[in-house]
């Protein structure tokens, strides 16, 4: 094992010692204890059995038969999520004919960030992660079940389930993806064309068009964003079947897999010496393990936040500066978009995850002695599933790549380190990913330019006011403020103005999208400006420094903007319309970003 992961996985241990321990006494407590069908009332367990088929009802009647809960994520909204409307009846389907039983125990929302961005609705958007959560936790406060599988794979959604299910860490739990759309416009065309569009070259029906062709059928978005991250979070976590990430809807394959999956979660689910809780899974290593698998690959900064909130749902404390060291001894071995110009669908075929697990795990860079949903040791995961006669077989990941444009070895990474940098200075901390940054645009100095929103800047690039080296300055975007939106709508315009041969970059305390890219971003400020960070008292032409390389975000003549009064932020808008009035409670008690902006920590005792 690399000598800095194994002090970074000690530290953590040691910092979650007594969290993790009472959290392991908990759900521990809770399996000995059964599922609460065995020992509820005669009323209660006829209301959980009552539209039940008659078999059915004599199975659960009799306690003889296993029973899976369903939580799902699905709507016709995403893309992603609407093959899952079948998944239900086939995952009762493979139950029964394992002697099982499978019973839908609840929804969850599920917000597509890719409709709201830009748009009111994007201001709930991270806190639908902990509505997520909490309707996982609804679902299964029931208590009729003894195992779970979850359905989910976009932004916030997997975060959500995963920390809903962590509630319930007693129940072993497996994740079943839907996959990938097929490649339709690469995504380098994409963002040509939004570009132009920005720039005037073309008009709204070409951009729509390309949009379109872009997002064409059902299926997860083909960049590697918060999405496609999460898929691989999953992997990288034991918890979703290796191989099958980015498997496209509607393949044999992927129904294969589905399959498969119910037979795996009933394989852990007990009782004797198989029974496999997701709350031992998910311990200090795994953790540690995700945040590997996220800067080898080059995936989404929105995991610098939820990767926190995760592992505080199991007992375990991580921060930033955990993730910055992490990333500096491991290589980014591969390129897709918006990293490269490749799509998830070309990097599965190069030779995808399984490919990326056995590099690191051969070259010490990840926790090989970790448990997983098909027994102790994620080398089962270094492998890929084929089509067999009886139904899927998993064979070896390949040994080298097929494409090394888009995936390399660890012996000639695309870059000696995973690219996400922790910033900080008289302005707070931040997050800075440089992994698609251009070597020459990793630092800047330049004037503030001040906005309050999105569409104020937008207004100042038509108007031609941005013509300029400048830093576009964003406050009042943070969590406690109005929810930390996605700030992706700027992508385009910064990215025409760095192309025109100007210095710019973008510091906020709200977040970019998992497709941020090539223009430098200080992002994730904190504190926040609602809780008193000085980002709130810039103005226009203070001299604002961003060095990713010396690990610095600061302003000149801080003392002197400290002595600013208070900003006044008129955030009344933000927090009415489209259901923003009803987050009132959660603005109120977010934590900051480094602490994973959840509402969770204030609400549920404190390990």
């Amino acid at each position: 094992m690399h000598t800095t992961i194994d002090r970074v996985t000690r530290r953590i241990e040691s910092r979650s010692q007594d969290s993790r321990a009472a959290y392991l006494e908990r759900i521990d407590t809770a399996a000995r204890r059964g599922p609460g069908r065995d020992s509820m009332s005669c009323s209660n367990l006829a209301h959980g059995i009552a539209s039940t088929a008659p078999a059915v009802k004599e199975a659960l009647k009799s306690g003889s038969v296993r029973n899976i809960g369903i939580v799902s994520a699905y709507n016709d909204m995403l893309s992603a999520h609407q093959p899952f409307e079948t998944y239900p009846a086939k995952i009762r389907a493979a139950a029964e004919k394992r002697g099982a039983l499978a019973q839908f125990a609840g929804g969850t929302p599920a917000m597509c960030d890719g409709v709201t961005q830009g748009q009111d609705g994007m201001d709930l958007s991270l806190f639908s992660r902990d509505v997520i959560a909490l309707s996982t936790a609804v679902a299964l406060s029931h208590d009729m079940f003894d195992a779970t599988v979850c359905l989910g794979i976009c932004d916030k959604i997997v975060p959500g389930l995963l920390i809903g299910a962590l509630s319930f860490g007693h129940l072993p739990t497996v994740f079943i993806p839907a996959g990938p759309m097929v490649s339709g416009l690469s995504n380098k065309e994409k963002a040509r064309v939004r570009e132009d569009f920005a720039a005037g070259r073309v008009d709204r029906s070409e951009l729509l068009e390309a949009e379109c062709a872009a997002y064409h059928s059902p299926g997860t978005c083909t960049f590697y964003g918060t999405a496609n991250s999460n898929q691989m979070l999953m992997e990288f976590m034991g918890l979703q079947l290796p191989g099958g990430s980015f498997v496209n809807p509607g393949t044999e394959l992927r129904e294969r897999l589905t399959d498969e999956a119910v037979a795996t979660v009933l394989g852990i689910a007990g009782p004797g010496e198989g029974h496999t809780p997701i709350g031992h899974i998910v311990d200090e290593k795994a953790i540690v393990n995700a945040i590997i698998g996220l800067l080898a690959t080059g995936g989404s900064t929105n995991h610098t936040i939820h990767l926190v909130a995760i592992a505080q749902a199991a007992g375990i404390r991580i921060d930033w500066n955990d993730i910055a060291e992490l990333s500096s001894v491991v290589p980014l071995l591969a390129r897709v978009y918006p990293n490269g110009v490749a799509d998830v669908n070309h990097f599965h075929a190069a030779g995808g995850l399984g490919f990326v697990i056995r590099e690191l795990l051969a070259n010490g860079l990840l926790h090989g002695d970790v448990k997983t949903i098909l027994g102790d040791g994620l080398d089962s995961f270094a492998r890929e599933p084929y089509l067999a006669d009886e139904g899927i077989e998993w064979r070896p990941a390949r040994e080298s790549s097929l494409d090394e444009d888009i995936l390399r070895p660890s012996v000639r990474p695309f870059d000696e380190e995973g690219g996400m940098r922790v910033v900080d200075g008289n302005l707070g901390r931040a997050i800075v990913k440089v992994s698609a940054v251009d070597e020459r645009y990793r630092t800047i100095r330049a004037p503030a330019r001040v906005f309050a929103s999105q569409a104020d800047f937008t207004r100042a690039f038509n108007d031609g006011e941005l013509e300029q080296d400048f830093v576009a300055v964003l406050p009042g975007q943070g969590p406690r403020a109005i929810g930390m939106p996605e700030l992706h709508k700027l992508t385009p315009y910064l990215g025409v103005l760095q192309g025109r041969g100007f210095r710019v970059a973008l510091l906020t305390d709200g977040r970019m999208s998992g497709a941020s890219g090539k223009v430098l971003a200080a992002i994730q400020v904190s504190p926040e400006a609602l809780a008193g960070g000085l980002i709130g008292r810039i103005r226009d032409g203070d001299t604002i420094e961003i060095d990713s390389s010396r690990g610095v975000v600061a302003a000149t003549a801080a003392d002197d903007i400290a002595a600013r009064p208070e900003p006044s932020l008129d955030l009344a808008r933000s927090h009415s319309g489209m259901g923003r009035e009803l987050f009132a409670a959660f603005r109120q008690s977010v934590t900051s970003a480094e602490e994973g902006a959840t509402i969770f920590p204030g609400a549920l005792p404190q390990y």
